[in-house]
């Protein structure tokens, strides 16, 4: 079953945000994950806590929780967090 990873996140440094986004491109491609979208966001009903959000999919559960857990993209986590407040969640 397909499986999607949820970005929520605001940027906070927009260098290390761009730096990070094209590391991040880099390590998807090995567990089969694509963008399907990304973009500012418009809240329909509730508030919202972040003005972003990335839909990430990949080929299973296994596979996003591997490209998450895998040593390329743990290593880019400080640039990550340099450049955004987020929360990432796995569905499916």
């Amino acid at each position: 079953m397909t499986a999607l990873i949820i970005v929520d996140l605001t940027p906070i440094d927009k260098e290390a945000l761009t730096t990070y986004s094209a590391l991040a491109a880099e390590t998807l491609s090995a567990f089969g994950g694509e963008f399907l979208a990304k973009g500012g966001i418009i809240a329909l009903h509730g508030d919202s806590a972040f003005s972003t959000k990335v839909v990430i999919q990949f080929p299973s559960h296994q596979h996003a929780n591997d490209w998450y857990h895998s040593d390329a993209y743990q290593k880019i986590i400080p640039t990550r967090n340099k450049g955004m407040d987020s929360q990432f969640h796995l569905i499916g």
